[in-house]
């Protein structure tokens, strides 16, 4: 089976210029997201992860099945305001202002080896702001973990000197290379 398959680009989306990789195909099959989840924890099977860290939304649809499939916890990282507890922040720059999340503040346990997931690699911001926290409160970052890679906007580059694993990458905007 090949994810790739599995993702629908769409020009122009959200703003002219834009190609959009959807990945709701994927979603819709059950041995498409099985497969994906499987692919993604097959380079960390043997690196006792012990959490899965991931950002909301779509972070949360991969980091899920992905902690059960390493047998592992899995730490939300939210939005401000989302988290009832005592929290820890991260703020951080977009292409156009800036961005906060959040975790509890009991989230992750010192020297926890912790993974790192999300759908999509495109700038690195969010996932360098889940690096930065789960640094904060000590945990032993055993690497990071993506569906997709856009390797043109260089992404991987703000995540060293981390593991960085993706299944499927972009080389260009255009193309579905």
């Amino acid at each position: 089976m090949n994810a790739r398959d599995y993702i629908r680009s769409i020009p122009d989306f959200p703003r002219p210029g834009i190609m959009f990789r959807d990945i709701t195909p994927l979603l819709k099959s059950a041995a498409a997201m099985k497969h994906v989840t499987q692919q993604l924890a097959e380079p960390w099977r043997d690196q006792n992860v012990t959490a899965v860290m991931a950002a909301e939304a779509r972070g949360f649809v991969f980091g899920t099945p992905l902690a059960m499939e390493l047998g592992a916890a899995f730490i939300p990282v939210r939005k401000p305001g989302k988290l009832p507890f005592e929290t820890s922040a991260w703020e951080y720059d977009l292409e156009y202002g800036s961005d906060r999340l959040e975790i509890h503040r009991d989230a992750v346990d010192p020297g926890e080896r912790v993974l790192l997931v999300d759908d999509l690699l495109a700038t690195g911001g969010t996932m360098e702001a889940c690096l930065r926290l789960a640094e904060q409160q000590d945990a032993e970052i055993v690497g990071c973990s993506f569906l997709i890679e856009l390797t043109f906007l260089n992404g991987r580059e703000r995540l060293q000197p981390y593991d960085v694993h993706s299944l499927i990458a972009y080389e260009s905007e255009a193309g579905d290379d």
